[in-house]
């Protein structure tokens, strides 16, 4: 009976999971000889205020227990969910640093379950590459099982050099990436684009959220490269309760603009509740948000923009609104589809940024696009301007308020209002929108026209101004919640 005793004792201590434990790496350490020995369920906490200089590499592991690394704060110390991180919190991170060009970090394939927090890393030499890098944009990730999965990056300052400048600060090309509660600002270039985050060669999902991300060439990216794995569109996103922003500091200097927020290959995205400011005519007409599938080297005929909710986001002090194509030209690609804009305030929309001043540009054919409740303060021509072909299908616009303009809803080489329609919409819905200082006989019935236009009267059409720009003040101040609404 001892013996059986023993013998189970030995098979139960055999079969019972590793504990977790904490290593401490202190200034002078080597932090990858840390990464390499890490355990499911580890925490490697770096010492306040060192710095750690390489190419650090994030290994696989065994067990489904995420390894944490961060700075050794007390608990005290330690920002709670949903309170954004500034530079000034940040100053008593421990800083990771690149000694090249290359990433300060970036992950082997197929690594899973890290999650990096209340760290600082700063730009790369001569702000060349990326800052950190999940996964691998080149056709070196060919396959599914070589992308790394389950990462959580969660309160880090992400910078670049204020006269250098950086590429990029985020490459995305992951499975499963958390990005919340971030500072990701000096991302900028010199003739070239430069993004806060991008993404190509990762299928997702993606969650964005709490952040703030500053960049020159396009703040926030999917797609910009063809996908080295086939098929593949980064799907299930979503990007919520964030600060996309640029200094207006930049307007005039060598550093290359172009929007705020595109998706040129991206399925079933959820923008909501964000702030997206100053972008101005410079390297591109000054749309703030692109909605545009791109089939950017020809090897991608699966690209495709669909199924995209952009709705009650504020987008201020911008040259024009949004830019939606149907499809790619001339590279072949999917039809975009499936866009619903609903709920948004887009509060100065205004050619003292340089651009048109246009409410929004659509054509070459998307279908099932939906324009609804969203109110525009906009100084130029145009509301929506029209153009290509095929003709759209599924296009409802209904129950906004904007004033009407010179033009209102027009199209190349038609007129406003009823010729547009029947040259570039099948069947439109367009009801229920006051359409201030318009020629209502140009309009299907159920639209109003009358004027002056002011926001606080629109009986229906449009969002409510005050709440909107009071939600836009909330995230521009790290104010805002997860129970916000």
């Amino acid at each position: 009976m001892r013996r059986i005793f023993c013998v189970a004792a030995v098979l139960l201590a055999a079969s019972a999971p590793s504990r977790s434990s904490i290593h401490v790496v202190r200034a002078g350490e080597d932090l990858q000889t840390a990464l390499n020995a890490a355990r499911a369920g580890d925490e490697i906490r770096l010492e306040r205020g060192a710095t750690f200089t390489g190419n650090f590499v994030l290994p696989v592991f065994d067990g489904d227990a995420p390894v944490m690394v961060r700075t050794d704060l007390s608990a005290a110390e330690l920002l709670p969910p949903d309170q954004r991180v500034t530079p000034a919190a940040a100053a008593s991170f421990a800083r990771i640093v690149s000694p090249n060009g290359s990433a300060a970090l970036q992950t082997a394939p197929a690594a899973r379950h890290w999650r990096l927090a209340f760290l600082e890393f700063p730009a790369t030499r001569n702000g060349s590459g990326d800052i950190i890098q999940i996964g691998d944009g080149s056709s070196a990730q060919s396959q599914l099982s070589q992308v790394p999965s389950d990462i959580t990056l969660d309160h880090l300052y992400v910078h670049g050099d204020p006269q250098k400048g950086q590429k990029r600060g985020i490459a995305l090309n992951g499975a499963s990436v958390t990005i919340r509660d971030c500072h990701v600002s000096d991302i900028k270039a010199v003739g070239a684009d430069a993004q806060a985050i991008a993404g190509w060669n990762g299928p997702g999902p993606y969650v964005i959220e709490n952040n703030y991300l500053e960049a020159g060439g396009e703040v926030f990216l999917l797609g910009g490269a063809d996908p080295g794995i086939r098929d593949l569109v980064p799907s299930d996103v979503t990007i919520r309760h964030n600060q996309f922003s640029r200094p207006l500091e930049w307007r005039g200097s060598r550093w290359q603009v172009k929007n705020i927020l595109e998706l040129k290959n991206a399925r079933r995205v959820v923008v909501e509740a964000n702030l997206l400011e100053n972008n101005w005519q410079a390297a591109q007409p000054g749309y703030a948000v692109l909605f545009t599938p791109r089939n950017q080297d020809g090897a991608c005929p699966w690209c495709v923009v669909e199924s995209v909710n952009f709705t009650h986001n504020v987008v201020r002090n911008v040259a024009a609104g949004i830019n939606l194509s149907g499809h790619d030209s001339p590279n072949q690609s999917r039809q975009t589809n499936g866009i619903r804009i609903e709920g948004n305030l887009f509060d100065g929309v205004t050619t003292k940024m340089g651009g048109n001043g246009w409410g929004m540009l659509i054509g070459d054919g998307p279908r099932d696009v939906t324009v609804a409740g969203n109110t525009w303060q906009f100084d130029g021509t145009t509301l929506v301007y029209a153009y290509g072909a095929p003709r759209i299908d599924g296009f409802r616009f209904v129950n906004n308020a904007a004033p009407h303009g010179q033009y209102g809803i027009n199209g190349a080489d038609a007129s406003t209002g009823t010729l547009t329609f029947e040259r570039f919409f099948n069947a439109p819905v367009v009801a229920g929108n006051w359409l201030s200082g318009g020629p209502g006989g140009r309009y299907p019935t159920g639209n109003r026209f009358d004027a002056p236009f002011d926001p606080a009267n629109a009986k229906g059409a449009g969002v409510d101004v005050a709440a909107m720009r009071a939600l836009a003040d909330a995230i521009e101040h790290g104010r805002f919640t997860s129970s916000a609404k």
